[in-house]
């Protein structure tokens, strides 16, 4: 089995064509599980050992995160938690109380006064030092898939969620304009990554639905979020990006849209309330699926049940391309390592093409 990291690979898969073998693919590993595989510690700092890590473990790309939200980190490394808790909260007496400036307990956002108040110049002040520190770390062949997004889940944060859905109805202007502002930052993020040619592909991290269906009404994503996306797909494809989605929860009302929009890869298609087998026959001819083994097996289940499941995600979604192994979400620090390493070792026992299984 070739583990040379080729891109090519991914994007032969996103337009429905063998390669030599089904990809791995993950938007995130979280870092002692990466220690774990490399038998030594491997930090948020150590750019150099984490593309050691993606290029062993079998991956074709790098994932990074630029946007003003991390993935998993959205108190402690993101742009905004700085300038909320420096500008925002700077007379309040609880603004060294952590807890009061986290976008997960607090929203800053509840009228027009606060969204002129907002430092969004601040916001937009990305650090892009490691996507451009890692091009001289990439072998041949190996990307970067810059990880962005959050359009919709940073504005209904910003705005607490029963506010935004309040205004939704109330000051739907208001909402609309917080849409743009965040829109703006990811877009101006864009615009320094379509110039690295290191980069194959972005991915935009952004939770749509719960598990019973989209988080507010179809139309409302189709009136303030999914234009937003149909432009990012866009710039995009025009210079020679795949536009990843990612969201959990039930997307079923959603995936017309998503395809309309221009998504070309979606993740994780949710286990806990979709059928990947079902949405590969329905849709898997208009999309590349990520995904599908589930987080609560890679931390209950046994090696021999991850290498059945993954052997059957290969065998009924992986012939014809169109399919890429990964998590339910994405690979946590409390996943078994040995689950987390039959998961991809049965990837790439039975994921050569043709599938023969």
């Amino acid at each position: 089995m070739d583990f040379k990291p080729d891109f090519e690979r991914i994007r032969k898969t996103a337009r429905h064509e063998e390669p030599d073998r089904v990809p791995l693919c993950e938007v995130l590993i979280e870092y002692p599980i990466q220690s774990q595989f490399m038998g030594r510690q491997v930090t948020a700092d150590d750019l150099e050992w984490q593309v050691e890590f993606w290029i062993k473990a079998g991956y074709d790309f790098i994932p990074l995160t630029v946007g003003m939200m991390t993935p998993g980190k959205v108190t402690d490394e993101s742009s905004i938690s700085r300038v909320i808790k420096e500008i925002m909260l700077k007379d309040s007496p609880d603004a060294d109380d952590e807890g009061a400036w986290s976008l997960e307990r607090t929203s800053f956002i509840n009228n027009r006064v606060d969204f002129e108040k907002f430092p969004w110049e601040v916001a937009s002040q990305l650090d892009f030092s490691k996507f451009y520190a890692v091009k001289d770390l990439l072998p041949e062949g190996m990307k970067v898939i810059a990880v962005s997004g959050k359009i919709f889940t940073l504005t209904w944060m910003l705005m607490g969620f029963n506010n935004f859905a309040i205004s939704l109805l109330m000051d739907e202007q208001l909402v609309a304009d917080v849409f743009r502002n965040v829109a703006e930052i990811q877009f101006h993020a864009l615009e320094q990554i379509f110039e690295m040619t290191h980069v194959g592909a972005v991915w935009a991290v952004d939770d749509l639905a719960f598990g019973t269906g989209p988080m507010i009404s179809p139309q409302a994503f189709r009136d303030h979020v999914f234009p937003w996306y149909a432009e990012m797909a866009k710039r995009c494809h025009e210079n020679n990006l795949l536009f990843f989605m990612h969201s959990d929860g039930d997307l079923i009302p959603l995936m017309e849209d998503l395809i309309d929009l221009g998504v070309d890869v979606l993740q994780p298609i949710d286990p806990t309330c979709m059928d990947i087998i079902k949405v590969k026959e329905i849709y898997g001819d208009r999309l590349c699926l990520v995904g599908n083994v589930s987080n609560e097996l890679l931390r209950s289940g046994t090696p021999g049940e991850i290498e059945d499941l993954v052997k059957n995600l290969i065998l009924k979604c992986g012939p014809g391309g169109g399919y890429c192994v990964g998590s339910g979400n994405s690979v946590p620090e409390w996943a078994k390592f040995e689950n987390y390493m039959a998961m991809r070792e049965a990837t790439l026992k039975y994921g050569a093409y043709p599938i023969t299984i």
